[in-house]
């Protein structure tokens, strides 16, 4: 990495295609550590964070980048909105009785 004029160097901001291609070339195992760090102007510590990004969301490639959702039960949330509406239903009757709702809504 050439030196800067400055006495403060400033954060290279690297691209994700950048990122991937580095960490494709240390998964390949075809160069050494040194090497990759001499050919990408990287530290071996970068190196490694950014395969070990690369392999822990691998999965993502085959399903467009999206996280996928599990599956709602729908059973389940209609049992509940049922048992919700028949607690609703109780509670306005027992207030009304005792006075405390004067307007039904």
């Amino acid at each position: 990495m050439p030196k800067k004029n400055s006495a403060r160097q400033t954060r290279r901001i690297h691209t994700s295609a950048f990122k991937a291609q580095v960490a494709l070339a240390a998964i390949a195992g075809d160069k050494t550590m040194a090497q990759l760090c001499a050919q990408f102007a990287v530290h071996v510590t970068q190196i490694n964070e950014w395969k070990r990004q690369f392999l822990a969301n691998a999965h993502m490639a085959f399903d467009g980048g999206k996280e996928t959702e599990p599956p709602v039960n729908i059973t389940q949330l209609h049992a509940k909105i049922g048992q919700l509406a028949l607690e609703n239903d109780f509670l306005e009757s027992a207030l009304s009785k005792a006075g405390l709702l004067s307007a039904k809504r």
